[in-house]
Protein backbone atom coordinates (compact mmCIF):
# COMPACT_ATOMS: atom_id res chain seq x y z
CA UNK A 1 0.00 0.00 0.00
CA UNK A 2 1.82 3.17 -0.69
CA UNK A 3 1.12 6.27 1.34
CA UNK A 4 0.76 9.67 -0.18
CA UNK A 5 1.78 12.41 1.55
CA UNK A 6 2.83 15.91 2.08
CA UNK A 7 5.24 17.93 3.87
CA UNK A 8 4.05 21.87 5.58
CA UNK A 9 6.95 22.93 7.23
CA UNK A 10 8.31 26.25 7.33
CA UNK A 11 11.64 25.62 8.62
CA UNK A 12 13.68 24.55 5.86
CA UNK A 13 16.28 22.27 7.16
CA UNK A 14 13.20 20.32 9.54
CA UNK A 15 11.72 20.32 5.78
CA UNK A 16 14.62 18.43 4.35
CA UNK A 17 15.14 16.20 7.16
CA UNK A 18 11.72 15.13 7.22
CA UNK A 19 12.45 14.43 2.96
CA UNK A 20 15.49 12.48 3.32
CA UNK A 21 13.29 10.01 5.83
CA UNK A 22 10.34 9.96 3.54
CA UNK A 23 12.90 8.89 0.53
CA UNK A 24 14.02 5.82 2.70
CA UNK A 25 10.65 4.28 3.52
CA UNK A 26 8.97 2.27 0.12
CA UNK A 27 5.84 2.61 1.02
CA UNK A 28 5.67 6.57 1.60
CA UNK A 29 5.01 9.00 -1.45
CA UNK A 30 5.63 12.64 -1.46
CA UNK A 31 3.86 14.68 -3.00
CA UNK A 32 4.74 18.14 -2.14
CA UNK A 33 6.10 20.27 0.78
CA UNK A 34 4.60 23.83 1.83
CA UNK A 35 6.13 26.24 3.85
CA UNK A 36 2.61 28.18 4.23
CA UNK A 37 -0.20 26.47 5.81
CA UNK A 38 -2.67 28.36 3.60
CA UNK A 39 -1.51 27.03 0.31
CA UNK A 40 -1.32 23.73 2.23
CA UNK A 41 -4.73 23.78 2.62
CA UNK A 42 -5.96 24.37 -0.77
CA UNK A 43 -3.79 21.91 -2.21
CA UNK A 44 -5.17 19.27 0.31
CA UNK A 45 -8.80 20.38 -0.15
CA UNK A 46 -7.94 19.78 -4.09
CA UNK A 47 -6.08 16.62 -4.02
CA UNK A 48 -5.84 12.96 -2.40
CA UNK A 49 -3.71 13.35 0.48
CA UNK A 50 -2.85 10.45 3.02
CA UNK A 51 -0.89 11.58 5.27
CA UNK A 52 0.63 15.29 6.51
CA UNK A 53 3.16 15.67 8.44
CA UNK A 54 2.29 18.70 10.11
CA UNK A 55 4.47 21.39 12.20
CA UNK A 56 2.99 23.51 14.65
CA UNK A 57 4.27 26.94 14.87
CA UNK A 58 4.14 28.52 11.81
CA UNK A 59 3.64 32.50 11.31
CA UNK A 60 0.07 32.39 9.02
CA UNK A 61 -1.67 29.78 10.91
CA UNK A 62 -0.46 27.19 13.40
CA UNK A 63 -0.40 23.45 12.47
CA UNK A 64 -3.75 23.12 15.07
CA UNK A 65 -5.50 26.29 13.02
CA UNK A 66 -4.41 24.38 9.71
CA UNK A 67 -6.66 21.19 11.41
CA UNK A 68 -9.30 23.05 12.50
CA UNK A 69 -10.45 24.21 8.90
CA UNK A 70 -9.74 21.20 7.10
CA UNK A 71 -13.24 19.66 5.51
CA UNK A 72 -11.62 16.64 4.41
CA UNK A 73 -9.08 15.58 7.13
CA UNK A 74 -6.20 12.75 6.32
CA UNK A 75 -3.55 11.46 9.17
CA UNK A 76 -1.57 13.80 10.21
CA UNK A 77 1.42 13.44 11.82
CA UNK A 78 2.94 16.18 14.24
CA UNK A 79 5.94 17.64 14.25
CA UNK A 80 7.07 19.96 16.81
CA UNK A 81 9.69 21.05 19.39
CA UNK A 82 6.94 21.95 21.40
CA UNK A 83 5.58 19.06 23.63
CA UNK A 84 2.76 21.47 25.12
CA UNK A 85 0.24 20.86 22.10
CA UNK A 86 0.65 17.00 22.29
CA UNK A 87 -2.99 17.14 24.04
CA UNK A 88 -4.67 19.59 22.02
CA UNK A 89 -3.14 17.21 19.08
CA UNK A 90 -4.34 14.35 19.83
CA UNK A 91 -7.71 15.60 20.62
CA UNK A 92 -7.74 16.48 16.56
CA UNK A 93 -7.01 12.88 16.40
CA UNK A 94 -3.62 13.04 15.10
CA UNK A 95 -1.80 9.58 15.01
CA UNK A 96 1.31 10.48 16.44
CA UNK A 97 3.73 13.99 17.74
CA UNK A 98 7.07 13.67 16.61
CA UNK A 99 9.33 15.75 19.12
CA UNK A 100 11.89 17.51 17.41
CA UNK A 101 15.02 16.09 17.33
CA UNK A 102 13.70 12.49 16.29
CA UNK A 103 15.07 9.61 15.49
CA UNK A 104 14.75 7.75 12.08
CA UNK A 105 13.69 4.96 14.33
CA UNK A 106 11.28 6.94 16.32
CA UNK A 107 10.41 8.23 12.71
CA UNK A 108 9.58 4.62 11.06
CA UNK A 109 7.34 3.79 14.20
CA UNK A 110 5.30 6.48 13.58
CA UNK A 111 4.49 6.10 9.70
CA UNK A 112 4.16 2.53 10.63
CA UNK A 113 1.16 3.62 13.16
CA UNK A 114 -0.42 5.24 10.41
CA UNK A 115 0.46 2.56 7.67
CA UNK A 116 -1.78 0.05 9.87
CA UNK A 117 -4.47 2.55 10.65
CA UNK A 118 -4.68 2.90 6.68
CA UNK A 119 -4.71 -1.29 6.25
CA UNK A 120 -7.89 -1.83 8.53
CA UNK A 121 -9.40 1.03 6.58
CA UNK A 122 -8.98 -0.54 3.06
CA UNK A 123 -11.45 -1.69 1.16
CA UNK A 124 -11.40 -3.61 -2.50
CA UNK A 125 -11.61 -1.27 -5.05
CA UNK A 126 -14.91 0.10 -6.31
CA UNK A 127 -16.22 -0.61 -10.17
CA UNK A 128 -18.36 2.40 -9.87
CA UNK A 129 -18.78 5.85 -8.26
CA UNK A 130 -21.98 7.81 -8.34
CA UNK A 131 -21.62 11.71 -9.05
CA UNK A 132 -24.84 14.36 -9.11
CA UNK A 133 -25.19 15.58 -12.34
CA UNK A 134 -27.38 18.68 -12.14
CA UNK A 135 -30.62 16.84 -10.61
CA UNK A 136 -29.78 13.37 -11.60
CA UNK A 137 -27.39 10.82 -9.61
CA UNK A 138 -25.59 9.27 -12.27
CA UNK A 139 -23.46 5.94 -12.38
CA UNK A 140 -19.98 6.31 -13.80
CA UNK A 141 -17.90 3.16 -14.55
CA UNK A 142 -14.31 3.72 -12.91
CA UNK A 143 -12.85 2.14 -15.88
CA UNK A 144 -14.29 4.22 -18.09
CA UNK A 145 -13.38 7.45 -17.57
CA UNK A 146 -10.80 8.90 -18.94
CA UNK A 147 -9.69 12.59 -17.28
CA UNK A 148 -11.86 14.57 -15.25
CA UNK A 149 -11.40 18.97 -15.74
CA UNK A 150 -12.06 21.27 -13.48
CA UNK A 151 -14.12 24.22 -14.94
CA UNK A 152 -14.62 26.81 -11.92
CA UNK A 153 -17.08 25.27 -9.30
CA UNK A 154 -17.48 22.29 -11.81
CA UNK A 155 -15.26 19.07 -12.32
CA UNK A 156 -16.37 17.50 -15.98
CA UNK A 157 -15.71 14.02 -15.91
CA UNK A 158 -15.58 12.73 -19.23
CA UNK A 159 -15.70 9.12 -19.57
CA UNK A 160 -15.33 6.74 -23.11
CA UNK A 161 -19.09 6.82 -23.49
CA UNK A 162 -20.06 10.48 -22.13
CA UNK A 163 -19.29 13.39 -20.22
CA UNK A 164 -20.75 14.60 -16.39
CA UNK A 165 -20.44 17.79 -14.73
CA UNK A 166 -20.43 17.68 -11.10
CA UNK A 167 -20.13 19.86 -8.11
CA UNK A 168 -16.93 18.68 -6.51
CA UNK A 169 -14.04 19.64 -5.77
CA UNK A 170 -10.82 17.02 -6.81
CA UNK A 171 -9.97 16.34 -3.24
CA UNK A 172 -13.56 14.43 -3.47
CA UNK A 173 -14.03 12.99 -6.28
CA UNK A 174 -10.14 11.72 -6.57
CA UNK A 175 -11.21 10.63 -2.91
CA UNK A 176 -14.01 7.88 -4.34
CA UNK A 177 -11.17 6.59 -7.13
CA UNK A 178 -8.45 3.97 -7.04
CA UNK A 179 -5.02 5.75 -6.64
CA UNK A 180 -3.09 3.06 -8.29
CA UNK A 181 -5.14 4.12 -11.70
CA UNK A 182 -5.59 8.05 -11.64
CA UNK A 183 -3.36 11.13 -11.13
CA UNK A 184 -3.23 14.69 -11.04
CA UNK A 185 -1.29 16.34 -13.58
CA UNK A 186 -2.06 20.13 -13.80
CA UNK A 187 -4.56 22.05 -11.45
CA UNK A 188 -7.41 21.79 -13.72
CA UNK A 189 -6.70 17.88 -14.29
CA UNK A 190 -6.49 14.30 -13.52
CA UNK A 191 -5.90 11.27 -15.78
CA UNK A 192 -6.37 7.53 -15.99
CA UNK A 193 -2.82 6.30 -16.23
CA UNK A 194 -4.09 3.14 -18.39
CA UNK A 195 -5.88 5.62 -20.90
CA UNK A 196 -2.81 7.86 -21.69
CA UNK A 197 -1.92 7.24 -25.49
CA UNK A 198 1.50 9.86 -25.57
CA UNK A 199 3.07 12.05 -23.80
CA UNK A 200 5.21 14.93 -25.65
CA UNK A 201 6.68 18.40 -24.26
CA UNK A 202 4.64 17.87 -21.43
CA UNK A 203 1.41 16.84 -22.75
CA UNK A 204 -0.28 14.09 -22.51
CA UNK A 205 -2.44 12.67 -25.73
CA UNK A 206 -5.91 11.15 -24.60
CA UNK A 207 -8.37 10.54 -27.71
CA UNK A 208 -8.69 14.01 -29.31
CA UNK A 209 -7.56 15.80 -26.08
CA UNK A 210 -3.96 16.79 -25.69
CA UNK A 211 -3.74 17.46 -21.51
CA UNK A 212 -0.52 20.25 -19.81
CA UNK A 213 1.76 18.48 -17.28
CA UNK A 214 2.25 21.48 -14.93
CA UNK A 215 5.25 21.86 -13.32
CA UNK A 216 4.03 21.59 -10.05
CA UNK A 217 2.82 17.99 -10.80
CA UNK A 218 5.50 17.00 -13.13
CA UNK A 219 8.29 14.77 -10.83
CA UNK A 220 5.51 12.88 -9.54
CA UNK A 221 3.33 12.22 -12.83
CA UNK A 222 6.74 10.88 -14.16
CA UNK A 223 7.79 8.87 -10.46
CA UNK A 224 4.45 7.53 -11.11
CA UNK A 225 4.28 5.94 -14.49
CA UNK A 226 7.46 4.73 -14.36
CA UNK A 227 10.49 5.08 -12.18
CA UNK A 228 13.00 4.75 -14.85
CA UNK A 229 11.34 6.54 -17.35
CA UNK A 230 14.03 10.04 -18.41
CA UNK A 231 11.75 12.65 -17.81
CA UNK A 232 11.54 14.86 -21.15
CA UNK A 233 13.45 18.05 -21.83
CA UNK A 234 11.21 21.79 -21.46
CA UNK A 235 10.17 22.45 -24.82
Amino acid sequence: MIITCIIVEDEPPAAEKLKAFIDKVSFLRLINTFNNPIDAISFINENKVDLIFLDIQMKQLTGIQLLETLPIKPSVIITTAYSEFALKGYELNVVDYLLKPYSFDRFVKSVNKVSELLSKRGQPSPKCIFVKDGYAIEKVLIDDILYIEGQKEFLKVVTTKKKFMTLMSFGELLGMLPLDKFVRVHKSYAVAIDKIESIERHRIKMTDQLIPISETYRKDFYNRISGNIKKPSTG
